[in-house]
């Protein structure tokens, strides 16, 4: 996102990007791609070829799902591979793309561990690291895995911090109610001084008042707005509200969002989450998909994360135009 630099939004093009790909070019927005989470069991074969397919046609960056185990009555469980492990592996075998997860349960590590693990793969991605962090919800992989599924908000405030001040500054001594950092440093740095910008996943209050004074950006899940890109302004000023709240302008916050598209041979998503099933998917014919994105853009979307059902390098193929088209402006 254009906020991983922090002299302002599009100023600087990334390593090996030139200034006209970066900035100049007619596309209002970043449009990345949502890799398999649990649709289908994606062998790795398959992410690296999506992966490389979607760099190589003009796709602005890579997600994954930070997630471990999905259960829910009358489903089967479904879980995906770990994140981490995974954005390691696209880190090494991409060049340009932005990575991120959508976004990292800051409760399911311990935080100046997840510091540790984000300026490695900067190192590996060269500096394209994007930090998606919440406090995650899913209170059944919370259980099957160990992790405290009590006071989320609260351990996330404290790895927040934890985690921020190692990548930003590099040292901490931290003593809180759930998690210590004594005297911890993170070395070596990545390559970027104040390391990866960091973005928020989340629409609580507390949640948005705790991290919206560091955070670089904010992102929301579709199913948030219901797919509906209409449905995006209310949303956005609740974000501006939380911004005002906290000191913030809003501005200078990278707005970000997934949207749910149904391309040839799409029969539903298959999802973790059962609350997400309400919301339609959006037309991926180029031409409509290009006229949606300018609208979101509109509204103050920076970056959007396309979900394609099915989610395959064929689906990446076929959504590709848009790029073409939104970049004559």
């Amino acid at each position: 996102m254009r906020s991983a630099r922090r002299d302002g939004p599009g100023k600087r093009p990334r390593a090996g990007e030139t200034t006209m790909e970066s900035g100049m070019r007619g596309r209002p927005l970043k449009v990345g791609i949502q890799l398999p989470e649990v649709e289908r069991v994606a062998p790795w074969r398959d992410l690296m070829a999506m992966a490389q397919r979607a760099e190589a046609l003009g796709f602005d960056s890579l997600w994954v799902g930070d997630h471990l185990l999905y259960r829910a009555p009358g489903d089967r469980p479904k879980g995906p591979w770990e994140a981490w492990t995974l954005m390691a592996a696209l880190a090494a075998v991409t060049e340009r793309v932005e990575i991120g997860p959508l976004v990292a349960c800051t409760n399911f590590h311990n935080p100046a561990m997840l510091a540790k693990k984000a300026a490695t793969l900067e190192e590996i991605s060269g500096g394209r690291l994007i930090l998606g962090l919440g406090a995650g919800w899913n209170e059944a992989e919370y259980r099957a895995y160990g992790f405290p599924f009590d006071r989320r908000v609260s351990r996330f405030e404290e790895a927040f911090t934890i985690i921020r001040t190692l990548l930003r500054e590099g040292a901490i001594d931290f003593h809180g109610e759930y998690y210590a950092a004594d005297d911890c440093l993170l070395l070596p740095r990545g390559p970027r001084p104040d390391g990866p910008p960091l973005v928020i996943g989340s629409q609580g209050e507390r949640m948005l008042r705790i991290a919206l004074p560091h955070a670089q950006g904010w992102n929301a899940w579709y199913a948030w707005f219901g797919n509906d890109p209409a449905r995006l302004p209310p949303l956005l000023d609740k974000l501006t509200a939380a911004c005002a709240e906290s000191g913030r302008d809003p501005a200078d916050l990278e707005k970000s969002c997934a949207l749910l598209v149904a391309m040839t041979g799409a029969q539903g998503r298959l999802e973790g989450d059962p609350t997400d099933r309400g919301s339609q998917p959006l037309d991926g014919s180029p031409e409509r998909l290009a006229e949606t994105l300018r609208t979101v853009a509109a509204a103050g979307i920076d970056h959007v994360q396309l979900v394609l059902d099915p989610n395959t390098v064929e689906a990446i193929e076929e959504v590709a135009p848009v790029l073409e088209i939104l970049d004559l402006g």
